[in-house]
């Protein structure tokens, strides 16, 4: 999972990724996913190539030092208002550091420039740590995709209003 990149704390790039990160984020995404949890789920390394070069679809990208420490990718529909986190994973030897946050709140902000007003997403129903993060980011849930992950695992499908942030508990 090496790159080149400048710096010595984590840096937040954003961009469409770069043909260059294919191999570092293949890897990173097997890493993250490649457990019997989300069997079925891994983006392929054809995928990751199409989707790089993709206008339909934005990396976001965390750098930390030489390495990818993490990605979030946002896919686009023509003519829609919404606009879809499909993946997002964390390294896991830099998790709790703010990372998957970060990651979010550039997609958002990504989304909205695009002039999306929507972000949709799914996430495991069985994954409440996750789910608990997102409801804190101001997402909601809004349906349930029964099976959808290898037909054994529902998904809660959660979004947020683009340019609402959530209210902060006192």
């Amino acid at each position: 999972m090496t790159r080149q990149s400048a710096g010595r704390t984590t840096a937040l790039r954003h961009s469409r990724g770069r043909r260059s990160d294919l191999g570092a984020l293949v890897a990173l995404e097997r890493e993250i996913f490649s457990n019997r949890l989300f069997a079925g789920h891994l983006i392929s390394r054809a995928s990751f190539r199409r989707l790089l070069a993709s206008p339909s679809a934005t990396f976001v990208v965390a750098d930390a030092g030489t390495q990818i420490a993490g990605y979030l990718l946002v896919l686009y529909r023509a003519n829609s208002l919404a606009a879809r986190i499909y993946s997002i994973g964390v390294a896991a030897r830099f998790r709790r550091r703010g990372l998957a946050r970060r990651l979010v709140a550039a997609a958002e902000k990504d989304a909205a420039r695009r002039g999306r007003k929507v972000m949709r997403l799914e996430v495991r129903a069985d994954d409440r740590g996750t789910i608990a993060l997102y409801e804190l980011y101001g997402y909601h849930r809004v349906g349930c995709a029964p099976g959808y992950y290898g037909g054994r695992v529902d998904a809660l499908r959660l979004e947020k209003a683009l340019g609402k942030e959530p209210r902060q508990h006192s």
